[in-house]
């Protein structure tokens, strides 16, 4: 008998609610749920086809370990066994940074990736983390790290509310939105506008998102820095600074004028191929709106000077008096944030508190780039082991990360590694050991990571829909055995790493003045603690503890498990609100406008004028129906308009010789690949477009659909050298490359096999 079932999405960060219709164990279709506090109801393709990813033929059914350099099926507790027989002896011969842990971009998509992966690491003592986070957003954790004394302290733009809205480098009718935890982004620009706001829109292309823009400017890629500090010059200089309540919580305001003295309207113009009068406009546009908000993502973060065009959004957003106030860009409160402490100095944010052992990169909030994986795995040099064993959970940086020919010859060579991932895919092939959670449908879901993000305030939880299969085992329990067999305590209750943590921070709770538990016994407080196992035991304490928490009894109107799940759909807490001085963590206990490392990296944007790229520049571009490289393997979710092709405009296509729909040859740094043209004029001349995600024709993976449509990975034509110096954030963005045609007896083969 056919049933409904209520999950919140894992497959962007919009964390729509959704009602899925059950059958059986199999979920048979998927619409958007209606009651649901935050998406009412919104629902994008991509959760459309939840039931075909769920029920995807390809997702492995069994753990896989190598015997005589075959992957083969074996029991979990064969697993778990060549886990701590292949890490341990690495962690005893050469010391816990031999051992390499690469996190991917669905870990925050997941309760276990949020939970169980910061106990692996602390439990290792490992200073080789890698994670998706330098291919994407470092460079926002960098400059809020800065400004703010939090890497995790991330401004989001209150939609709701504006007057004026401006994105740079970002494509929210795509992406769903990013570090701004929204759902139905494209129904909330289009409310702006019919209320009479103003959407600005910067970025090489004419995306969905800037058709939708009363202005559009394509800007010249990479040059995202200039243009924001050139915005920033002329609010100084035409006196329209007012940071209005702001004013006593800002330190170096002065100071920051001075610093972007260079940076005129007119020195900029040329690098970023925009005229002065028009950045001048946006200036004056930002300064006079009742309210406004600059919002920035991954165009603007993977370029060269990426930490500092992050800071400079912010640093408008202070300069209008838009920063923490309704209307402007606003710090999100989750209901799983600790304890908010009483606002004064804090700790500060340091980088480069240890380096990489090749090629010296500073760590940034305790990672090191991913782009430098492949070195610190096949180069040997006098600093430390390299890399012998990684863990890899829920990542494939063969494709999401440079020079992906590198790694894949690196990963080859490792003494172990296990992989964490449902499918045997570019990367998880080379593992030694497979271990595959089960589908989204039969794990539960809270929001930890993206709850810090949302335009509202909100909290819901969602028990699995479907029951465990026979032979599953749950993403919860396969990361606590993870801890266990990798940390030396093999065989041990998994329940262990759970009663750990609490037991933990319950003590530290009990500690601190601020808490509401203060002075209480932790073991009474453990003892109070509801859900069904471990994972809900955490989640119980973590809402207990946090800013709308009952305080273990202190408010009997305040948040707990049992309350949550009395609300299927979720509980609203509110709109936005001003928090400051509470969020700062700086040591001042200000917001730091011109942090050292910033000023001494003004210098390089300085030297910027005078830079003028000839040729090609590449960008990227997303799809609506995409997510990174998961989703290539779902017919419902691929073809049509979500094709790897290579956009480029009219105009260049014809100096090249080019033709629609004709192969290209596309040549980086890193090497080079093939992918057919596809000519529009929604790319600014210079400017060829690639998306990212694709490439998925090496041997030895298990992901059918996606093999048979591969198309190439961008991420070839970069060899892992251009960094962001603040934030290890590789350079994805305004590359140069190289296009041409191919032969046509090349063409003929092409065609053949596409």
């Amino acid at each position: 008998m056919p049933r409904t079932a209520l999950r919140i999405c894992p497959l962007c960060e919009a964390t729509c609610g959704l009602t899925l219709t059950v059958d059986g164990g199999r979920v048979t279709g998927a619409r958007g749920d209606r009651d649901d506090v935050f998406s009412k109801g919104f629902i994008c393709p991509k959760g459309a086809a939840f039931g075909d990813l769920d029920a995807d033929p390809d997702r492995l059914r069994a753990p896989l370990v190598r015997v005589d350099g075959e992957l083969r099926e074996a029991t979990w507790a064969e697993a778990f066994d060549a886990v701590a027989a292949g890490i341990r002896p690495v962690v005893e011969t050469y010391g816990p940074h031999a051992v390499g842990v690469v996190l991917g971009n669905p870990n925050v998509h997941t309760m276990a990736g949020a939970l169980y992966p910061p106990v692996l690491i602390a439990g290792l003592g490992t200073r080789s983390l890698f994670t998706a986070s330098t291919v994407d957003q470092m460079p926002k954790h960098v400059s809020s790290g800065l400004l703010f004394g939090d890497a995790n302290a991330i401004p989001v733009p209150d939609l709701d509310r504006t007057d004026h809205l401006l994105l740079i480098g970002a494509n929210p009718l795509e992406s769903n939105g990013s570090l701004c935890t929204a759902p139905d982004f494209p129904g909330r620009l289009k409310a702006l506008r019919a209320r009479g706001g103003t959407l600005t829109v910067i970025d090489p292309r004419r995306t969905r998102t800037a058709r939708l823009a009363d202005r559009h400017i394509a800007v010249r890629p990479g040059t995202d820095a200039l243009l924001l500090a050139a915005t920033a010059h002329t609010l100084f200089a035409e006196g329209l600074v007012d940071p209005g309540d702001l004013a006593p919580h800002l330190q170096g305001l002065g100071e920051l004028a001075a610093a972007l003295d260079a940076f005129t309207p007119e020195a900029v113009a040329d690098a970023c191929d925009v005229d002065a009068d028009t950045i001048r406009a946006l200036a004056r546009e930002l300064a006079a709106a009742p309210t406004a908000a600059v919002y920035g993502r991954i165009g603007s973060c993977t370029v060269p000077h990426g930490t500092l065009a992050s800071w400079l959004v912010d640093v408008l957003n202070i300069l209008t008096g838009n920063l923490d106030r309704p209307g402007g860009a606003l710090f999100p409160q989750a209901a799983t944030d600790r304890t908010p402490r009483p606002a004064g100095p804090g700790r500060g944010f340091a980088l480069g508190r240890w380096h990489s052992r090749v090629s010296r990169h500073p760590e940034a909030k305790g990672e090191l780039p991913l782009a430098a994986l492949a070195e610190e795995i096949d180069t040997a040099t006098g600093r430390g082991e390299p890399i012998r064993a990684v863990i890899a959970v829920a990542a494939n940086p063969v494709l999401s990360a440079p020079d992906g020919d590198r790694l894949d010859k690196a990963l080859g060579s490792l003494d172990f590694m296990v992989s964490v991932d449902p499918y045997l895919n570019e990367t998880s092939r080379h593992a030694h050991v497979v271990l595959p959670p089960p589908p989204p449908a039969q794990s539960p879901h809270h929001d930890f990571a993206f709850n810090t993000l949302a335009v509202r305030n909100q909290v819901r939880y969602t028990r699995p829909a479907v029951p465990l299969e026979p032979g599953r085992m749950a993403e919860t329990e396969i990361l606590a055995r993870l801890v266990l067999a990798a940390t030396g305590m093999h065989g041990a209750d998994p329940a262990a790493v759970d009663a750990l943590v609490i037991d933990q921070t319950l003590g530290r709770a009990a500690r601190e003045p601020h808490s509401p538990v203060h002075g209480r016994d932790p073991e009474e407080l453990a003892g109070l603690l509801t859900g069904e196992n471990g994972p809900e035991r955490r989640l119980d304490m973590m809402l207990r503890l946090g800013p709308y928490g009952d305080g273990f009894g202190a408010d009997p109107d305040g948040l707990t498990l049992d309350r949550l799940l009395a609300h299927p759909h979720g509980i609203d807490l509110g709109p936005l609100r001003p928090r400051l001085p509470q969020p700062l963590r700086t040591r001042s206990g200000k917001v730091e406008l011109l942090p050292g490392p910033i000023a001494a990296d003004l210098p390089r944007l300085r030297a910027a004028l005078d830079e003028r790229p000839g040729g090609l520049v590449l960008v990227g571009r997303r799809h609506l129906r995409s997510n990174n490289s998961w989703m290539h393997n779902v017919p419902a979710l691929t073809g049509g308009s979500n094709r790897c092709t290579l956009h480029l405009h009219p105009e260049d296509a014809e100096a090249l010789g080019v033709r629609d729909g004709e192969p290209v040859r596309i040549k980086g740094a890193g090497g080079e690949v093939t992918a057919p043209a596809e000519v529009t004029d929604v790319v600014r001349r210079g400017v060829v477009s690639l998306p990212h995600g694709w490439g998925h024709d090496r041997p030895g993976t298990r992901t059918r659909h996606a093999a048979a449509d591969p198309g190439a990975n961008v991420n070839q034509l970069l060899d892992g050298s251009l960094l962001d110096p603040l934030s290890g954030n590789a350079v994805l963005n305004g590359v140069p490359v190289e296009v041409a045609p191919l032969t046509a007896a090349v063409t003929k083969t092409f065609r053949a096999l596409t």
